[in-house]
């Protein structure tokens, strides 16, 4: 894949022939966008049979205005039409047979969609058909991208970590940059401290609070000023604990993996997971919560309030721990063996503490998906449980030849993804009410069969933003075999018809 230091696409001739191609792709993309329209129009009819006779609502106010420094938490609109079509693509043809890339991080704002490719940020702008040459902006990192946060400010911008040698898999991760994705432009970056554990280096995370870009990375902890980028604090890691991972949004909290000294240190029993509550700014820790010795994994998928996804069996997560403001326990949601499904990402190679997809935290309610029924027409619910009691709450039908995925809040209402099982009938985004059970479509859409691999959502980011839901691939592969090139998808956009721009 071309990127890394300049490549040749950027000289007249091969800048020539990238004209040539994109007018061949944008006509084959206008009739991509056209089928689409055409297969959404279709079956449109029978997907509003599953909202006849709920009630007309209006559209939810906005909340407070956020301040600029804050994490974003934006409500979206319901476009004009239900109609669902391509809004954007990002496709590669220059992968080697064989070749393997990740693709680390995935943000949008009104106006651009940006990736992580290797040790690059990309800047694309939303309503074209492109490949490498159409970057609005491009911004060499020191080396590869060894960490990323999905959060982003009101003023569209992030946060990522990358290693301190260009191209180098083995080098430290060791450096935090601050970036503006309107322009690219890099706010700053500073060098972050080394763990070293055994033979390799203790994983550090990043993410963002109000005003503050915080980083763990094993021994200890420290925040910077978003706009400054002078350091705030910095913290050592208590005795027998790691700082291994930091979780942002409303608020800060981070998490230490200690051992316990009466386990024996081969068993389970070892591990004791802490999560502490962080004032970012000061660095003051306000409470901590010591989990059940013996958990395997911890997760956040809410920092306000406070929501925690442990893993204490087998395989998977198995509970949902709901805390107060001042880090006591509230209530547990026991996920019933794999029952309900709370999925968080398990990626060794990025810690991001807060990535869990399919987790959605609002409206005093925490929502995850079920397990899937199987069978010839296979369907799935999402289902909310109440934060103060851990009981269930409400319950969303997937509807047959379909499966339900929670995404995120919008403002008080849940969004969700309708994928469709049996490629007939149209995929779609919808907003669910936690207050009345009811469902309101936002569009309705198909994809093309190169798109089909994003609807597998463990190996794609997912973003509704701006009226628009961006699907982007975790890796990207060469063609196997040895035939000529072909086209791989990296990302893809969808928006309502009438709401394009």
């Amino acid at each position: 894949m071309s990127f890394g230091p300049p490549p040749s696409m950027y000289t007249q001739s091969a800048m020539a022939a990238d004209d040539r191609r994109r007018k061949r792709r944008r006509n084959r993309l206008m009739a991509l966008a056209a089928a689409a329209v055409v297969v959404a129009a279709a079956v449109v009819g029978v997907a509003v049979l599953r909202d006849q006779g709920a009630p007309a609502r209006a559209e939810k106010a906005s909340p407070a205005a956020q301040d600029r420094l804050d994490v974003r938490e934006t409500v979206e609109k319901r476009p004009a039409s239900t109609t669902g079509v391509m809004d954007f693509r990002f496709s590669v043809d220059d992968m080697a047979p064989g070749e393997h890339e990740d693709l680390p991080g995935m943000w949008a704002t009104d106006k651009i969609l940006a990736k992580g490719i290797k040790s690059t940020l990309v800047g694309l702008r939303i309503g074209t058909d492109a490949s490498p040459g159409d970057e609005v902006w491009r911004l060499r990192l020191t080396g590869l991208i060894c960490g990323y946060t999905r959060h982003v400010t009101v003023e569209h911008r992030t946060a990522v970590l990358s290693r301190g040698r260009a191209e180098d898999p083995q080098a430290p991760c060791d450096h935090v940059t601050y970036v503006d994705l309107d322009d690219g432009r890099k706010i700053w970056d500073h060098a972050i401290p080394v763990s070293r554990i055994g033979g390799g280096q203790d994983t550090p995370s990043v993410t963002l609070a109000h005003a503050t870009v915080a980083v763990t990375w094993g021994g200890g902890a420290e925040a910077y000023d978003m706009d400054l980028g002078k350091k705030l604090w910095r913290t050592k890691a208590p005795a027998r604990c790691r700082d291994m991972g930091v979780a942002g949004g409303r608020a800060l909290l981070d998490r230490l993996d200690c051992s316990n000294p009466s386990a024996n240190a081969t068993s389970w029993d070892s591990a004791l997971y802490k999560v502490r509550g962080i004032d970012p700014r000061t660095g003051r820790v306000l409470w901590t919560y010591s989990a059940t010795p013996g958990i395997r994994d911890l997760r956040v998928p809410s920092t306000e309030p406070p929501v925690l996804a442990v893993a204490a069996g087998d395989t998977g997560y198995t509970e949902l721990l709901s805390l107060d403001d001042h880090g006591s326990s509230r209530a547990t949601v026991r996920l019933k063996s794999g029952n309900y499904l709370g999925e968080c990402s398990e990626d060794i190679d990025y810690l991001v503490l807060d990535d869990c997809p399919t987790i959605a935290v609002g409206a005093g309610q925490v929502f995850v998906r079920a397990k899937d029924e199987g069978g010839a027409h296979n369907s799935n619910w999402v289902i909310g449980f109440d934060l103060a009691s851990g009981a269930s709450v409400r319950k969303f039908e997937s509807g047959p030849d379909a499966l339900l995925y929670p995404i995120r809040m919008s403002g008080d209402q849940l969004l969700a993804l309708r994928l469709s099982e049996d490629h007939i009938s149209p995929s779609a985004l919808v907003s669910l009410d936690p207050r009345t059970g009811t469902e309101t479509p936002y569009f309705y859409f198909g994809v093309a069969s190169e798109a089909e691999k994003f609807t597998v959502l463990d190996a794609s980011d997912v973003v509704v933003q701006n009226g628009r839901l961006f699907f982007g691939s975790h890796s990207a592969n060469g063609p196997s075999g040895k035939q000529g090139k072909e086209w791989t998808w990296l990302a893809l956009g969808i928006g309502g018809n009438a709401a394009k721009s």
